[in-house]
């Protein structure tokens, strides 16, 4: 199996399967002398680990990663080398006996037949090398693309469970770490807590839409034909487990508005262009133009419900299916730090990447 690499300049490699002794990754590109230890990367772990409350997976992993190489103490402080940085997190609280049951059926929702069929062989323990247990390693390299781009301020917010939307009037960034979904809106909250706990009691899910924004980002990452911006933001987006839509600025919105109304003005203040809007998103032409970057995306309903479904065996014979399990009602909830974490890896692989063409 290929392809477990992402990133060009700063990249990293994950490793590992849910149900597995641990999983881990290696961050390649960091440059020398940036202060980090572990605990720079449990902080953004912890936003992420399950079993913190009630609406998300009641799987207990503590997360506490380890970091193996590529730091060294000097002076009292650990800085990085410059070399290959590799972090292991062991798994302590998995019950692969949940899915004896399933193991020899196919998951509505899952990729369970194509991974088969392509492979010819898998793990069935919690989903193996296909489950969102690899993201927690993504945020592990987020942590440290955070630390390459200290002045960019990466915030991620839930803007929609299910069918219920939050209204932008009341967006209050404070308001999202004193709530457990990630909310921007303090009177969406009620609603919210009895929607999971009526999909809990059912057994059933839904999705989410998730906003990112990206503040300070400077003028110039990017490149205008195979290293958009946008489009690596996209692809690394889409590469976090259930996500099937990502838009950037007004997106699919900008369907709706006219040519005169989708274009982002310009005046000049203090010496200097200054947008009147951002439809755009921040970027321009695959290249950041300096504004607040702002992409959303949309993450389908959990495909692990205690519902029982039609599907089919490795016999080709059919059958129903009910999941076992521990899992969370929407996926989307603790999709918010992962998201987070790829447009900081993205962010930091096109800063250095800029740094290496660009002079000032």
């Amino acid at each position: 199996m290929s392809h477990n690499t992402f990133g060009h300049l700063f990249r990293y490699t994950t490793w590992g399967e849910s149900h597995g002794t641990a999983i881990g990754c290696v961050v390649d590109g960091t440059p020398p002398k940036i202060e980090l230890n572990d605990k720079d990367i449990q902080f953004w772990l912890d936003k992420r680990r399950p079993g913190q409350n009630e609406f998300t997976s009641p799987r207990n992993e503590p997360d506490s990663v380890e970091i193996l190489s590529g730091v060294l103490e000097e002076n009292g402080t650990m800085l990085t080398t410059g070399t290959p940085i590799s972090m292991i997190i062991y798994n302590k609280d998995h019950k692969s006996s949940d899915y004896d049951e399933t193991k020899d059926k196919f998951r509505p929702g899952h990729a369970d037949y194509t991974y088969l069929s392509k492979y010819g062989i898998r793990d069935p323990r919690g989903g193996g090398r296909q489950s969102a247990r690899e993201t927690a390693m993504r945020v592990a390299a987020g942590a440290i693309a955070r630390k390459i781009i200290p002045e960019i301020e990466i915030k991620g917010a839930l803007v929609q469970l299910g069918d219920l939307k939050i209204k932008p009037n009341n967006w209050d960034w404070d308001f999202i770490d004193k709530n457990p979904f990630w909310c921007p809106d303090p009177k969406a909250i009620d609603g919210w807590e009895k929607k999971i706990k009526s999909l809990i009691e059912e057994g059933d899910s839904c999705g989410a839409i998730i906003e990112i924004t990206a503040k300070n980002v400077p003028v110039g990452l990017g490149a205008p034909i195979y290293g958009k911006l946008d489009s690596d933001l996209s692809m690394g987006i889409m590469s976090i487990n259930a996500v099937k839509g990502v838009e950037i600025g007004n997106g699919f919105n900008a369907v709706t508005t006219l040519g005169s109304e989708n274009g982002d003005e310009m005046r000049m203040k203090k010496a200097k262009p200054e947008f009147l809007s951002n439809n755009s998103g921040g970027i321009l032409g695959g290249i950041s133009s300096g504004q607040d970057i702002v992409l959303r995306f949309a993450v389908k309903p959990t495909s692990s419900i205690r519902k029982s479904k039609n599907t089919v065996d490795k016999s080709n014979n059919d059958t129903e299916i009910e999941t076992k399990g521990r899992h969370d009602p929407c996926v989307g909830i603790r999709a918010v730090p992962v998201g987070e974490a790829m447009v900081a890896c993205v962010l930091a692989d096109h800063f250095l990447r800029n740094r290496a063409q660009i002079q000032d």
